[in-house]
């Protein structure tokens, strides 16, 4: 399965990623902005959607056309 971001770079478990887009993140009542470093991201069998944690949420599920590897 490849996973690819929204740039059409390939990622892997343990990379880190940008965000391209202002994000509001349900049920955290937050907004992630552009630019946010996400670090050590891990994916999941779905070919779209990558796994990853952000210091103040826990569990967050990002799409990959949202993200470009850093």
């Amino acid at each position: 399965m490849e996973v690819r971001d929204s740039v059409g770079n390939l990622l892997a478990d343990g990379d880190a990623v940008v965000l391209v887009k202002d994000l509001k993140v349900k049920g955290a009542g937050q907004t992630l902005k552009r630019g946010t470093m996400i670090r050590s991201i891990r994916l999941t069998g779905d070919p779209q959607e990558i796994d990853c944690r952000h210091d103040t949420i826990k569990g967050l599920v990002l799409r990959a056309e949202f993200v470009k590897k850093a």
